[in-house]
């Protein structure tokens, strides 16, 4: 929490007992134009923060408590490692920018969804206690439309950053990136939008053209401000 998210949240706190407080002098509020002036042997620093405690319902000026400089640490945590940011930085564009080194093809995925993903989507990816993955192209402007990753998803490189941020569901991080362009084969294979024995990796995973690309809209199209 910053310095001066601290002061906010100390001063709501003691707004609120204020407001609570039986007095019979009106309270002098904690911020503004209005709010008790330190006294000037007690002048801060530019950029400090003062937070007003004590008997405000009875109109004293009540103690100034120095929070600590706008901008400053407050001293708790650590700066995260480059490595750290790394581990975390692994989100993949539409266009496929970030996806990282590695390749997989539909069959070196099946052992694999086999294992981390069938108990809860089904033995081929038809749905259980989860979300039923492939299936129901053409389906989306019929009476059932059946929403899957082959389906509706409108980028195929959305279902690599998913799978790899996400799941599976009991340790989401823990496929290594050649898991994860082999499930993401596995499952566009199973949606007919790939041929069995094609291989995914970063320059062909962006290239495939989804079903459903053409079936959103841009929040901002091109020309809005």
């Amino acid at each position: 929490m910053s310095a001066l998210a601290l002061a906010r949240s100390l001063a709501l706190a003691g707004a609120a007992v204020v407001a609570f407080a039986s007095c019979s002098a009106p309270p002098k509020p904690l911020l503004g134009p209005d709010a008790p002036s330190p006294s000037p042997s007690r002048a801060l620093p530019a950029g400090a923060v003062w937070v007003t405690s004590g008997p405000l319902a009875h109109g004293d000026e009540g103690t100034p408590v120095l929070v600590g400089a706008l901008g400053a640490s407050p001293g708790f945590g650590r700066h995260a490692t480059p490595e750290e940011i790394a581990a975390l930085d692994i989100d993949v564009a539409p266009d496929g920018a970030g996806l990282p080194l590695g390749s997989g093809t539909a069959s070196e995925g099946a052992p694999i969804y086999a294992a981390r993903c069938a108990h809860c989507h089904g033995a081929a990816g038809e749905g259980g206690p989860a979300d039923r993955l492939v299936g129901g192209v053409g389906t989306l402007t019929s009476a059932q439309p059946l929403l899957t990753t082959g389906s509706f998803w409108p980028y195929a490189t959305t279902l690599f950053d998913y799978l790899r941020r996400a799941m599976p569901y009991d340790s989401p991080g823990s496929l290594s990136a050649n898991e994860v362009y082999a499930l993401t084969a596995f499952l566009l294979e199973g949606s007919g939008v790939i041929a069995a024995e094609a291989r995914l990796d970063a320059a062909s995973l962006p290239a495939l053209r989804m079903p459903n690309r053409d079936g959103f809209e841009s929040a901002w199209p091109p020309g809005k401000p």
